[in-house]
């Protein structure tokens, strides 16, 4: 068991925030807001990692240092012990960490709004929705009659 750990210390960390369009750079996101996606969470990027076939744990008592209120975040296996990589898909294996983690950023970002429980929660407001936008404000503005 300790020798599973240690191999998940050496995997790559992946915080929710690093693809969050309602977050701004200084906030924490990685890549640009036409390309993230809204609010993600540990499960969804999870289930997206799991999608690209690769390796991943989920530690739900770690949290980001700049929002530390938002908890959670995703350990994720991009190359083997041998240096291979797990998902050849993601980019070829003579690039960089720095450039496969965002890859997987652009990849699970693009996958997380297609994510199963994600298009159910947004189909059932729009379907009993009955809009509003057309009531204004009625009465005279300025001072009040004594």
């Amino acid at each position: 068991m300790n020798g599973e750990l240690a191999n998940i210390k050496k995997w790559v960390v992946f915080y929710p925030v690093y693809i969050n369009s309602k977050k701004t750079v200084a906030e924490g996101r990685r890549i640009s807001t036409a390309k993230a996606c809204e609010n993600p969470t540990c499960a969804e990027i999870s289930d997206c990692c799991n999608h690209l076939k690769l390796v991943n744990a989920i530690e739900i008592d770690k949290a980001y240092p700049r929002d530390f209120m938002q908890r959670g975040r995703v350990r994720v296996q991009l190359r083997k012990e041998d240096g291979t990589l797990c998902n050849p898909a993601i980019s070829s294996s003579i690039y960089p960490v720095e450039v496969l983690r965002k890859q997987l950023m652009l990849h699970v970002a693009e996958l997380v709004p297609r994510h199963p429980g994600r298009t159910k929660k947004q189909e059932a407001p729009s379907s009993s929705s009955t809009s509003t936008a057309g009531t204004s404000k009625s009465g005279k503005g300025g001072r009040k009659k004594r």
